[in-house]
């Protein structure tokens, strides 16, 4: 069931634009607000107990295993109760207040204005100086940026857009058309648990290579479906790509989804994006230039009016049929 759609269309169209005109004009709330800050504390807290100390043993993998899925149930079954709980009451209120506020409770799980901005500000530090991008670059990936060249933080930056594209854009929306709040809440929910513990061996001191399975397992489930339909947009915004080259450059990542954005962005521009010793995308394109972060951001902002005119089509489409064949 398609968020009751067939009974307030407008309520979630008009939720979903007024959340992403909200991020393009403000951006995102204070972080005292924000739910998936919340999120990150609950994953944080909880993170200390189920993780080991790399200098400290005890509990078997799958004892670790079983720990890590029962916090996560726990954790989701809070974030599906309060935000069903919240869309309930939403949907209970007059028509256009229940859509400001609806817009309001969707806003914080999109967050494309403060991805552009981090990524076009990453460039911005590059032209300064080398030092000055990575440690710019730093804030926005989890990954060692000491040692990369200035080539290395372009592409860097560029692939965490692509990547995020969906972890931070599509796939909220996309959950949030067949879920309603929930599907967006329990996807933000999933994704920040994958950031936080889905590493495959040791991070920060703490062993997550058993820990944190099953929440890199959820997020791969969830975003499997989201991370092609990004690719597609993406080949749809930049006016047609060979999706025979999609899928193979898409499966050179170890990744089961974040290959499919990352390699759509890189055949867009024309590129070859690559991380040493883990993938080469589009290795026969030409090396990135300054001016492709501002074409990638650009591609990204028509991505999204697409998926969101694709989306708004199709819950009028949805709720008009279910009305049709209604006795």
């Amino acid at each position: 069931m398609l968020a009751d759609l067939s009974h307030a269309p407008l309520l979630i169209v008009g939720a979903l634009w007024l959340a992403l005109a909200i991020d393009r004009l403000l951006g995102e709330p204070a972080a005292r607000w924000h739910p998936v800050v919340w999120m990150g504390h609950y994953l944080g807290w909880v993170g200390a107990f189920i993780a080991p100390q790399r200098t400290q043993t005890g509990a078997a993998d799958y004892q670790r295993f079983g720990l890590g899925a029962l916090a996560w149930i726990a954790g989701a079954a809070l974030v599906l109760i309060v935000s069903a709980a919240l869309q309930q009451a939403v949907q209970q209120l007059p028509a256009l207040l229940g859509l400001v506020l609806l817009g309001l409770l969707l806003k914080p799980l999109l967050a494309w204005r403060m991805l552009r901005g981090e990524v076009l500000a990453v460039e911005a530090a590059l032209a300064e100086s080398l030092p000055a991008g990575r440690a710019r670059l730093a804030w926005l990936v989890s990954r060692d940026v000491q040692a990369l060249s200035e080539a290395e933080v372009r592409e860097s930056a560029i692939e965490s857009l692509a990547e995020n594209l969906n972890d931070s854009v599509v796939a909220p929306i996309f959950w949030f058309v067949l879920l309603g709040l929930p599907g967006a809440a329990l996807y933000r929910f999933a994704n920040t648990a994958d950031a936080m513990w889905g590493y495959r061996g040791a991070y920060n001191g703490r062993d997550w290579a058993w820990a944190g399975k099953w929440a890199a397992r959820a997020d791969d489930v969830l975003s499997w479906l989201p991370a092609r339909l990004t690719a597609l947009l993406l080949a749809l915004v930049n006016g047609g790509l060979s999706l025979r080259a999609l899928r193979r450059e898409a499966g050179r990542t170890p990744s089961p989804n974040s290959g499919w954005p990352m390699a759509a962005m890189a055949l867009a521009l024309g590129v070859s994006l690559h991380k040493p010793g883990v993938y080469a995308l589009h290795s026969q394109g030409r090396a990135l230039l300054a001016s492709d972060t501002a074409r990638a951001a650009d591609l990204g902002s028509k991505m999204l009016i697409s998926l969101a005119i694709i989306a708004t089509a199709a819950i009028v489409f949805i709720a008009f049929s279910a009305q049709e064949v209604q006795p």
